[in-house]
Order: structure tokens, then C-alpha cells, then sequence
């Protein structure tokens, strides 16, 4: 699974999930047999040239749709915000899905 994540920062220890109209940079998690196969930070988005499965955001409030358009569901992370926490939450399923 290919997973996006909107970024205050591109430093992976130090970088936060931050809100869609706020974004720095851009994380890119390759994400398979329950662990990171690949970690990569990118200043815009259209730098990513993978198939992206999901997005993580930091509300259910965020402007989703584009991504919805684009087949790309839609995770929330209600309390982590640093890369590993995410990473974590994926492993353990304590992200949300959102319904539409």
C-alpha cells in the first residue's frame, strides 16, 4: 500500500501530519507486509510519480474531494501526528476510514 501524507517539514523524525491547506512537504510510505519498504520526502506532490492507495489527514473537515476523485481513500489520524506514530497506527488499523 502507497500512503500520503501531508507534512509540515521534510525531516522524517521531526515532520508532523499537518492540515491539507497548511502542507511543507509531502511524506510517501511504501507501506507492505506490515512494514515501511520505502519512506520518501518530496517538497510537491506532483513530484510523486507512484500510485497512490491513501491519503492520511488530520480531520474528517479536510477538503478531501480531489482525492475521492481520484479513487484514493481517505484515512484519519484523530491523534497521531509524527511519521512513526502514523506508521504505527496503520499496523495496529486506529486510523479512520472516512464515510461518505
Amino acid at each position: 500500500m502507497n500512503i500520503l501524507l501531508p507534512l509540515d517539514m521534510k525531516d522524517e523524525e521531526e515532520a508532523k501530519l499537518i492540515s491539507l491547506n497548511d502542507v511543507q512537504a509531502w511524506g510517501f510510505i511504501e507501506f507492505d507486509e506490515g512494514k515501511v519498504q520505502k519512506l520518501e520526502l518530496f517538497d510537491n506532490k506532483d513530484d510523486i510519480n507512484d500510485f497512490i492507495d491513501c491519503i492520511v489527514v488530520i480531520s474528517d473537515k479536510e477538503y478531501i474531494w480531489p482525492y475521492i476523485e481520484e479513487n484514493i481513500a481517505v484515512l484519519v489520524a484523530p491523534t497521531q501526528r509524527y511519521i512513526e506514530d502514523i506508521v504505527e497506527a496503520l499496523l495496529f488499523k486506529e486510523l479512520h476510514d472516512i464515510n461518505i
